[in-house]
C-alpha cells in the first residue's frame, strides 16, 4: 500500500539522518585529532565513503548497462540513468574534499597524479553521460546509447582504483589508523551510503513515473524524459 511505502521510506531517511548525527559527533568529540596535518585530517573520514560510493554508483551503471543491453527492458535504462546523477554528484564531493586536503597537505590545490587525474576523467565522463542523454530524442535509442557510453565509461573505475597502488602517486595508497578513526570511518560509511542509495532509488522512481506516464495526457517530462513525436 502506498501509505506503508511512505512511511517505509520516512524510516529510511530518518534512520539515515540519525547515522549523519552520530557520526558526526564521533568526528567532533570522539576521533583524536592527527598529530601532522590536524584538524583538516578529519575531512579524509567523509572524503573517503563518498569515493568508495562513487565508485560503486559508476559500477551500478554499469550492471545496469549490461542488464539494458542483454533483455532491452527499459526499468535497467531507468537505473543507469538515476545511478549516473548520484554519480556525478558524489563524484563532485570528491574532487572538492580532496582538494581541500591537497591543499592542506601538498601545499596545492591540485597535482596531476595518476589517481586524481583519473578520477577528473571519470567525473568527466560520467557529466558526458547525463548531458548527452537528453539529446537522444528515442528513448530506446537513447538507452541503447547510454548503454554502450555506460560500459565504456565503466573501463576508468578500475583505473582510478588502483592507480595509486599500481604506480608512483603523491596520493596515499592506504593510511594507517588507530581504533578509534577506524571506528569513525566505518560509522561515516553508514550514512554515506544510505544516502547515496536512497538519491539513486528516489531518482529511480522518478525516472519509472515519467516513462510510464509518459503516453499519459498532461504529463510533463522530468529530467531525460522526452515526449513521444506522436505526442509532441
Amino acid at each position: 500500500m502506498a501509505w506503508a511505502g511512505r512511511i517505509g521510506t520516512t524510516a529510511y531517511w530518518l534512520a539515515a539522518l540519525a547515522s549523519s548525527a552520530a557520526a558526526a559527533a564521533m568526528l567532533a568529540w570522539y576521533t583524536p585529532t592527527e598529530a601532522t596535518m590536524g584538524p583538516i585530517q578529519k575531512i579524509f573520514y567523509l572524503h573517503l565513503p563518498v569515493a568508495i560510493n562513487t565508485l560503486l554508483a559508476c559500477t551500478t551503471v554499469f550492471v545496469a548497462s549490461v542488464g539494458y543491453l542483454w533483455q532491452r527492458r527499459m526499468a535497467w535504462d531507468d537505473l543507469a540513468s538515476a545511478a549516473a546523477k548520484v554519480a556525478v554528484l558524489t563524484g563532485l564531493v570528491v574532487l572538492l574534499t580532496g582538494m581541500i586536503w591537497a591543499r592542506s597537505a601538498w601545499g596545492v590545490w591540485w597535482t596531476w597524479s595518476p589517481r586524481l587525474t583519473f578520477t577528473l576523467m571519470l567525473w568527466l565522463l560520467y557529466v558526458v553521460y547525463v548531458m548527452v542523454r537528453p539529446a537522444v530524442q528515442s528513448p530506446e535509442r537513447r538507452a541503447l546509447v547510454s548503454a554502450v557510453y555506460g560500459l565504456v565509461a565503466f573501463l576508468d573505475v578500475p583505473l582510478a582504483y588502483f592507480a595509486a597502488k599500481l604506480m608512483p602517486d603523491i596520493h596515499p595508497s592506504s593510511i594507517e589508523l588507530g581504533l578509534s578513526m577506524k571506528l569513525t570511518l566505518a560509522a561515516w560509511f553508514v550514512p554515506v551510503t544510505m544516502l547515496c542509495a536512497g538519491l539513486v532509488l528516489a531518482r529511480y522512481r522518478l525516472n519509472e513515473r515519467a516513462r510510464r506516464g509518459a503516453a499519459e495526457p498532461g504529463w510533463a517530462p522530468v529530467g531525460d524524459a522526452k515526449p513521444s513525436r506522436a505526442e509532441a
